[in-house]
């Protein structure tokens, strides 16, 4: 079997395989890129990007319903669902082409292939072997299923983006961020949307200010039933059945199931390797990305760490400078990492949630400041809801050890806040900063009373 020889083999062209391939290349070495399905990975073809999008859209239609309180004449017609998907589409092949001439640029070959593992050192794909010293696997995730009777029917959310129409009736089976964001987005957009989730609030594992809050929103607006799960599925012609545990029965046009991702470790030979996964399918790592056999390295959603596309991205091109350009002390501390979530309005996150800090600190080391605001954006139209934000801050110094915060614009708020609190910002470093005014973002520089955290 004919051979060839790398210095940097990646498996998957996702985030995580593209900008560490790319990264590598540019240190001078040797690369060879496999993905056998669309370049890009998840959040390019059915994540970050399509979805975004979609908010664009819900985002126009609300400053149109805005419009005639500012003395404008903007019209609100219902979504032109065909068209959007079109231009969506040729958007996405346009990241496509860029990232195929990116990869062309510096050098890396790429094959529409699936690689599989021979051994530590070793792939074949296509009737080709290639060995390297030095083997990243990015392959990615996966939505689950759930493993009911009727689990297969309806979609995930790789298929919504197969969808041609909107549906008119949709069950959202989930509580995290996927969930959120597509049902606030659905509903504004002119779907009628239920959310089914078996926990007591919408996006649990954030701070509790953030959850409780886009909860009591949704509520206005969706059919937000907690506390149940769903338990079987049924279809007849066009129209589903769920039913809950408690007996419930919800008809609907549309299955939406979001309840997890799972790794993509399945089908890429493992079992030939000394890669030793975690008992979700996720692949072990140390802080460098190193996998439990030497040179074989693992990076983005395949680690389940923190499952972000920027993430992905800055642990990928650390990696490849730790392995092609001496830095060996280089990783991405993912605890510092901020996240947002594309609801309306937009929810943004960096550090310890309130009671993490307090099961991290004790509680008597931890001061809390919150504001909540009416944003200047609603002021003429007299309507609208208050915005939130929350500094969490630890010891006497008063370290800013989280930030979060439910309003608008809060991704690009979140941005600027995120690098202070990298550098170790304290309250006094915000408090000693002029806001810039009328603004939202002035709120995290004008917070003066603490409270007592609330958890023991």
């Amino acid at each position: 079997m004919e051979t060839e020889s790398f210095d940097y083999i990646v498996i998957g062209g996702g985030s995580a395989g593209i900008s560490s391939a790319n990264r590598a290349a540019e240190r001078g070495a040797k690369v060879v890129l496999f993905e056998p399905n669309e370049i890009g990975g998840t959040c390019v073809n059915v994540g970050c990007i399509p979805k975004k999008a979609m908010w664009q859209a819900a985002s126009m239609l609300i400053e149109s319903k805005l419009s005639s309180a500012y003395g404008l004449s903007l019209t609100s017609d219902p979504i032109d669902f065909g068209h959007f998907v079109t231009e969506r589409t040729a958007y996405i092949d346009r990241i496509h082409g860029s990232y195929f001439s990116g990869l062309d640029g510096n050098g890396v070959t790429h094959l529409k292939q699936a690689a599989r593992f021979v051994d530590n050192h070793t792939v074949e794909a296509g009737g080709v072997r290639y060995t390297t010293d030095h083997i990243l696997i990015a392959t990615g995730g996966k939505p689950k299923r759930p493993d009911i009777e009727g689990g297969e029917l309806g979609i995930t959310s790789d298929g919504f983006f197969d969808l041609a129409t909107l549906p008119k009736r949709i069950v959202i089976v989930g509580s995290g961020y996927i969930a959120t964001e597509f049902a606030g987005t659905l509903q504004t957009l002119g779907s009628e949307v239920t959310l089914l989730l078996r926990e007591d609030r919408l996006l649990p594992r954030f701070d509790d200010m953030l959850s409780d809050e886009i909860t009591s929103r949704y509520r206005d607006t969706i059919n937000v039933i907690t506390g149940e799960e769903a338990v079987k599925a049924t279809q007849k012609a066009d129209q589903f059945v769920i039913e809950t545990q408690t007996g419930r029965l919800i008809q609907t046009d549309q299955i939406l199931w979001a309840i997890g991702r799972t790794p993509n470790t399945a089908s890429i030979g493992l079992e030939h390797t000394d890669v030793a996964l975690k008992a979700s399918g996720a692949i072990k790592v140390d802080k460098f990305q190193n996998t439990t056999a030497k040179g074989i390295y693992a990076v983005g959603d395949i680690v389940d760490i923190k499952n972000l596309t920027p993430a992905a991205i800055a642990a990928g091109r650390r990696l490849s400078e730790r392995l092609f350009n001496h830095r060996d002390d280089d990783y991405l501390d993912y605890s510092e990492v901020a996240t947002v979530i594309f609801t309306h309005p937009e929810i943004g996150s960096v550090g310890l949630t309130e009671e993490e800090a307090v099961a991290k600190f004790g509680h008597d080391q931890i001061s809390v400041y919150e504001s909540s605001f009416f944003p200047e954006k609603y002021a003429l139209a007299g309507s609208g809801r208050k915005n939130h934000f929350k500094i969490v801050c630890a010891g006497e110094t008063e370290k800013v050890v989280g930030m979060h915060g439910i309003g608008d614009e809060m991704s690009e708020i979140l941005q600027g806040f995120a690098v202070a609190f990298h550098m170790g910002a304290t309250k006094r470093d915000l408090d000693r900063t002029v806001a810039l005014h009328p603004t939202n973002a002035e709120e995290f520089v004008t917070m003066k009373k603490s409270r007592p955290a609330k958890f023991s």
